[in-house]
């Protein structure tokens, strides 16, 4: 009698701990993936593809920084055309002379200045800063320099009809007046006048200049070896954290933390060799351009450790999306932050791959002007980073203590009541416990 009852208990507690164990959605596993490939990930992919071509798309000038030299009529008629033409473009600083303008361009203060005089526009670029930007200020300039030939060609024509009807008015008799008109009349028709006030007269016409205050690279005049060789960083340090995260033989943190400093450091040396070495694209400051790009690498691969450390498989997964579909989408490294829709500047910027990419412009042309405060948000996800590697297991291990789990396979369940002996109880197969990380 007794047997028969240990026996029947012993069934229920075997079917409790093995039920008990399962997970709910096993038996819904390939709808649950179906969904998955289905709604996820063509959601995923669209705002991803979103992120990359929305600012693309929407490049233009907000409140870009620029210079105008002296505070004459002809620069206060320039600022009034800007701002009537392109509302909200520029954010115009006055400036004594052109040594102040070129000065401020070199402190990354402005972009660029117009020098407006009277039969002459000067324009103050700096390619280094942003190519598209540079481009942008030439344009302006020539537009600038052909609206002032048309004003200049219409008040030449004012005066010059205004003098010819006081002429005319001063003629005594009809005779006269009409000897006077035939005069004027004469060469107009051997001579028609062209069409256009532009080219009324050579006299009138402005002249447009552009000075390179800060040029790029001669084997780079367009900059696109350098922005393709930033953008690749970002997936380069997702790839070194997630290794370093993953692999076995790094066994304490502290292995780690090193492991991502060298790691970092040669990765940086490479992508130097290429980019000024081979390519030429970075010909200034070798030494702290280095040091930028093994910051930039160790600010994303610690952050997506650290990420990885915390949240296990999944933090690869959020890593790579923040950096690559939010910081790469909208650092502003092909053109400028100030050319991208409002708001997503600030946040490119307060990422590491938009932080990193402005940081390295400013030491490799701008002598480290200005980069205070991308080398701080750099350093802020560097620390963050490294903290989560190496206290990451802490975390791990009071999260995981605070779960109710059933007991693993060996041990055995309190002795049942009569029986005086314990029950071993095989787990199912899917429940094995996952083994404790036992860094530290």
């Amino acid at each position: 009698m007794w047997q028969v009852k240990l026996r029947t208990q012993e069934k229920r507690s075997f079917f409790f701990v093995r039920h008990a164990v399962r997970n709910p959605l096993s038996r819904h596993r390939a709808w649950r993936e179906v969904a998955i490939a289905a709604v996820v990930l063509p959601i995923a992919i669209t705002l991803a593809v979103m992120a990359f071509a929305w600012p693309a798309g929407r490049i233009s000038p907000r409140d870009v920084p620029v210079g105008i030299v002296g505070t004459g009529p002809a620069g206060q008629r320039a600022v009034e055309g800007l701002t009537h033409e392109m509302p909200g473009a520029f954010d115009f600083h006055l400036y004594p002379d052109q040594q102040a303008a070129r000065s401020a361009i070199k402190n990354r203060d402005v972009y660029g200045a117009f020098a407006v005089s009277g039969h002459s526009i000067t324009v103050l670029k700096a390619t280094a800063a942003s190519p598209s930007v540079a481009q942008l200020l030439t344009d302006v300039g020539q537009q600038l320099a052909d609206k002032a030939t048309q004003q200049m060609a219409a008040r030449q024509k004012a005066a010059e009809q205004k003098a010819a009807e006081q002429k005319a008015g001063s003629a005594h008799s009809p005779a006269k007046a009409h000897k006077q008109a035939a005069a004027q009349q004469g060469p107009a028709r051997r001579k028609p006048a062209p069409q256009g006030a532009a080219s009324a007269d050579s006299s009138v016409k402005v002249l447009v200049k552009a000075i390179d205050v800060v040029p790029v690279a001669t084997e780079d005049p367009r900059g696109v070896v350098f922005s393709s060789s930033v953008f690749p960083l970002t997936i380069c340090g997702i790839l070194i954290g997630a290794f370093v995260t993953m692999a076995r033989g790094l066994a304490r943190p502290r292995h780690r933390v090193l492991t991502l400093l060298v790691a970092c450091a040669v990765a940086a040396l490479g992508v130097y060799l290429v980019a000024q070495g081979f390519l030429g694209a970075l010909p200034h400051n070798h030494v702290a351009t280095w040091a930028i790009l093994s910051l930039d690498l160790l600010a994303i691969s610690a952050t997506a450790a650290g990420v990885i450390r915390l949240l296990g498989p999944a933090g690869l997964g959020l890593s790579a999306a923040l950096m690559v579909f939010v910081g790469n989408a909208f650092s502003g490294a092909t053109s400028a932050p100030e050319m991208l829709p409002q708001g997503v500047d600030h946040v490119g910027q307060w990422l590491p791959p938009g932080a990193g990419a402005s940081l390295l412009r400013d030491t490799t042309y701008f002598d480290g002007n200005a980069e205070a405060g991308h080398l701080v948000v750099l350093a802020l996800w560097s620390v963050c980073g490294l903290t989560a590697v190496m206290c990451g297991h802490w975390v791990i291990r009071e999260a995981r203590g605070t779960k109710t789990t059933a007991p693993a396979s060996g041990e055995l369940l309190p002795a049942l009541p009569g029986s005086g002996t314990a029950l071993p109880v095989r787990r199912h197969a899917h429940a094995h416990a996952r083994r404790h990380d036992d860094d530290g």
